[in-house]
């Protein structure tokens, strides 16, 4: 349906859904005829209609070229031209998002014509449509002036930064059509994470556009997002780090994500949150709001949230030399190491998890000892004792002698050697998930194994996730699972994992293909174009403009424009080309 382009773009004649996220300004556009329109930290605004443009079409990051027009996307502030078209009709959004309840006594959101322009006024932010000519600009802000102030920009001045920013994600200028589409789109995928807010000051990496209400940044998904950042933009690692060390708690804990809203719609979501909790009976089926312990937290309490903190920290300063954010952040450092020294089972300094769908596979209730989690532990204390080497010994130390412990634990408890792999996770009543999971990559990228442990799991990922070498699953080459076989304790399951190759339990997940080849990469064993570009490929052949979250044959695509799934273009840039291109032909 999609084709890479010589010049790393991609075309195709239909008119597909393109995923736009500038620094202020969100949208869903569709080129045959209607835009949905949202700002960072504000919510839902409308959508307007126009006339459709014609194909063929060539897809580019936040940017769509038709055969006489397109739509371009600027960056510096939140407005964009649709060109060759004219404006039909502007409908104000009627919430800012599903879980929003007016007041009754609100203004209703409304549309007024003011010479060539439709301008919607709603309680929360403004859109206004301007046409001049041919072309439709569309400028939306929290307040109107702040949506007048970004039609300043004339629509050559709007065409100008979205061709500059397009040249921007360019990073692999050399590499065959599909790997340099592939890349630019990563490099879109991870730059359009950063958000500001009205003022241009930064307001947080989103995780997408699908988490823009309420607005919040995870350390989870930051993490892998921020790692092409630290060379692209570290002074946005930096500052997202600053914003994630507010969400950890004096006991080491953190929440899922932190929560960034603007004023309306922070008023907007706690109103939600305490009639969730006060009426549960009310809550349609959704009962996550009872999750959010604090006005600032995600779903509070997550395993490994502290662990990604520490281990971003050390990323940037091993990136940026910058030692003094390091002592900026050591009372938090601190308290997350107390934390998991508390939550160490019986004669052992692993620290277990409790029965809980709260890490990264948050639809699977995994308890006790989780490699995944093990293998942060141990790269989150390695880091600790490296920071701490100077001006804390004691705690470095510490630190040092626990991760050496844990790796002794790790190999004897929990390699699987009919699978050349490590157990999922061992509950304390002693059951085992022995399943191969990609997750478990964690344990090679921190150390937690030996280097026969790790080559002989990688070989083993080759083998049973790479769908091209898996005859068993039944659909074809498509991707890297990210499970097999599926979990075998259905009771352990909840949501889109509870069904074989869904969700957790057996989709392709792009960031965990980047880590994969990253893992390869790093010990020799060259053949990687398979991870890094398979699932674009998919992607390619089903329509999906942008890096999707995760996707499988049978169930479709997660969310669009993931930041994370910026993975694959990171590894691919650090390690160049000619390492992705050993081993495998274009």
């Amino acid at each position: 349906m999609l084709s890479p382009t010589l010049d790393g773009l991609v075309e195709g004649r239909d008119p597909l859904l393109l995923p736009i996220m500038a620094p202020r300004l969100q949208a869903d556009c569709r080129p045959d005829g209607a835009i949905d329109l949202a700002l960072w930290g504000t919510g839902s605004l409308g959508r307007l209609r126009f006339s459709p443009l014609a194909g063929p079409f060539v897809y580019g990051p936040n940017r769509v070229v038709a055969k006489d027009g397109g739509v371009f996307v600027a960056q510096s502030k939140p407005v964009l031209l649709i060109k060759g078209a004219t404006a039909k009709r502007l409908y104000p959004a009627r919430r800012c998002a599903w879980w929003h309840t007016p007041p009754a006594d609100a203004a209703k959101p409304h549309v007024a014509i003011e010479g060539g322009r439709q301008i919607a006024m709603l309680a929360w932010g403004t859109i206004i449509a301007e046409t001049e000519g041919g072309d439709i600009r569309v400028a939306v802000g929290t307040s109107r002036e702040e949506a007048e102030a970004a039609l300043d920009l004339s629509s050559q001045a709007i065409v100008d930064e979205a061709n500059a920013y397009v040249a921007r994600c360019d990073a692999m200028p050399d590499a065959d059509p599909l790997l340099r589409s592939m890349v630019v789109q990563g490099v879109h995928a991870a730059l359009s994470s950063i958000r500001q807010d009205e003022h241009g000051a930064f307001a947080g990496l989103a995780a997408g556009q699908a988490y823009s209400a309420p607005a919040r940044t995870y350390y989870r998904d930051g993490y892998w997002t921020l790692q092409p950042l630290l060379t692209l933009a570290p002074d946005a690692v930096r500052d997202e780090i600053r914003l994630l060390a507010k969400g950890i708690q004096p006991d080491g804990e953190a929440p899922s994500g932190v929560i960034l809203t603007g004023p309306a719609q922070t008023e907007a979501w706690q109103r939600f949150v305490a009639h969730c909790k006060a009426h549960p009976e009310e809550r349609r089926g959704r009962a996550f709001p009872s999750y959010h312990n604090r006005p600032q937290d995600w779903w509070s309490d997550h395993f490994d949230s502290p662990l990604f903190f520490v281990l971003a920290l050390g990323d940037y300063v091993r990136a940026t030399g910058d030692h003094a954010e390091a002592m900026r952040h050591w009372p938090v450092v601190t308290s997350v190491v107390e934390r998991y020294l508390r939550l160490a089972g019986p004669d052992s300094v692993l620290p277990l998890k409790p029965r809980n769908d709260r890490d990264w596979a948050d639809n699977v209730f995994r308890e006790g000892l989780v490699s995944y989690d093990l293998g942060l532990f141990v790269g989150a204390f390695d880091m600790v004792a490296e920071l701490g080497a100077d001006h804390d010994p004691d705690l470095a130390e510490r630190a040092r002698q626990v991760a050496k412990r844990s790796r002794t634990e790790i190999g004897d408890g929990l390699f699987v050697p009919a699978r050349d792999g490590y157990a999922d996770y061992a509950t304390p009543d002693g059951f085992v998930e022995d399943h191969l999971v990609i997750d478990s990559l964690t344990l090679a990228r921190y150390g937690a194994i030996s280097e026969d442990r790790a080559l002989r799991l990688l070989k083993a990922m080759e083998a049973t996730l790479e769908s091209r070498n898996n005859a068993e699953q039944p659909y074809g080459d498509w991707g890297v699972l990210c499970a097999y076989p599926p979990y075998k304790r259905p009771r352990d399951l909840r949501a889109k994992t509870a069904f074989a190759f869904r969700y957790h339990n057996g989709s392709d997940w792009p960031y965990w293909d980047g880590v994969y080849a990253e893992e390869r990469l790093r010990r020799g064993l060259g053949n990687v174009r398979y991870a890094l570009t398979r699932w674009w490929q998919s992607c390619l052949d089903n329509g999906w403009v942008g890096p999707v979250e995760y996707f499988s044959p049978p169930f479709g695509r997660g969310s669009l424009l993931q930041g994370w799934s910026a993975m694959p273009a990171a590894t691919a840039l650090k390690y160049g080309l000619a390492a992705v291109n050993a081993g495998a032909t274009p």
